[in-house]
């Protein structure tokens, strides 16, 4: 048994298959709480368009629980950005209200051509910068993490999402090559996170879960070019779909990253059963149900569960909602370490 870890050490070694002193809780996705937002005097709107603001924000959930993770950005716009699409940040409102792709650039049958200065386009700059700040200020006691969008995900995010998913069963050989076509600037702007300072990157595939996507689908679409992603990102990788992926989880395996995180809906005792003691397996917190709307003593009753059903990380199935209870995200952190340190389940 590995004692005396710290976050970072921990994540880092679990990330790599190494035992470890126990379960941590971290996230790959978007960790910022308004708790966080307040104590760190970053406004909603400067976490996305200041690196110095995007940084202290992301900081903010380790230095306010011990949440064993930092990670930047906090939308999922970045790429779209990048390759041209507008982008709304609400910048005159008051309340949260996550950036949206204003407009979008892509149709079906068209292929996408990276741009010669994508990495210096739009914010990814900023990310890489915040990243170099974490990296900087705390890089040595937790781990950093950033996230890029599946190719799926991405296609999403740059044309209609109705049109992408009809095409998707009538029109699959332009939806194959446009998918192709978002490899390399997927590929090349999670090698920059990782030169920039993450320690891991996730790749959210978030649009291909099997409440959406049949599996058959998700094999002969989805699967190649998220696998070919995942292969050419030289960092530790964790692939994260939403919704119901028990019937994909083989699959999701099979893409080659080093863990796959999955959310509430996934049955973990089922798929522990199907993948092995080997796999890493992070989830499947609810993030809002719980961490917003619950109470500490049932965050507390979901940790342990999670943990007994075999996660090995214990991770919100999708980005933290900022209005998250204090009490609650403090729950989640202690109930982890005191359930994940070998009191329920067993060591693998």
């Amino acid at each position: 048994m590995a004692d005396g870890l710290n976050s970072k050490e921990r994540v880092i070694k679990l990330l790599n298959g190494d035992v470890v002193d126990r379960v941590p809780c971290f996230s790959g996705m978007g960790n910022i709480t308004v708790e966080g937002l307040n104590k760190s005097g970053v406004s909603f709107v400067e976490a996305h368009k200041s690196p110095e603001g995007m940084a202290r924000a992301a900081a903010s959930s380790f230095e306010l629980f011990g949440y064993e993770s930092a990670v930047a950005p906090f939308d999922l716009g970045v790429e779209a950005e990048a390759l041209g699409c507008r982008i709304n940040f609400y910048e005159h409102s008051e309340g949260i209200i996550y950036p949206t792709v204003k407009t979008k650039i892509l149709h079906t049958g068209d292929e996408l051509s990276m741009p010669e200065d994508f990495l210096e386009r739009g914010r990814i700059p900023l990310v890489a910068k915040a990243l170099e700040i974490l990296k900087r200020d705390m890089g040595e006691k937790v781990a950093i993490g950033s996230y890029i969008l599946g190719p799926f995900t991405l296609a999403g995010q740059l044309m209609d999402l109705n049109e992408l998913l009809k095409d998707s069963f009538k029109r699959q050989g332009d939806i194959r090559r446009l998918l192709d076509s978002l490899k390399a600037p997927l590929i090349a702007l999670g090698n920059h996170l990782i030169e920039s300072g993450a320690d891991f990157i996730t790749v959210r595939e978030m649009g291909a879960s099997a409440d959406i996507i049949s599996p058959r689908m998700f094999k002969n679409l989805i699967m190649p070019p998220l696998k070919e992603v995942i292969s050419e990102i030289h960092g530790l990788r964790i692939l994260h779909i939403c919704g119901d992926t028990n019937p994909i989880v083989g699959m999701m395996q099979e893409c080659g990253a080093e863990a796959i995180s999955v959310e509430q809906k996934n049955d973990v005792a089922a798929t522990r059963a199907a993948l092995g003691d080997e796999a890493v397996i992070l989830g499947n917190i609810d993030a809002f149900n719980l961490l917003v709307k619950g109470t500490p003593e049932e965050v507390r009753e979901a940790v342990k569960k999670a943990i007994k059903a075999g996660v090995d990380g214990v991770m919100p199935g999708c980005d933290i909602w900022p209005e998250a209870k204090a009490e609650n995200m403090r729950a989640l952190v202690e109930a982890t370490a005191e359930y994940g340190s070998g009191r329920i389940g067993e060591e693998k």
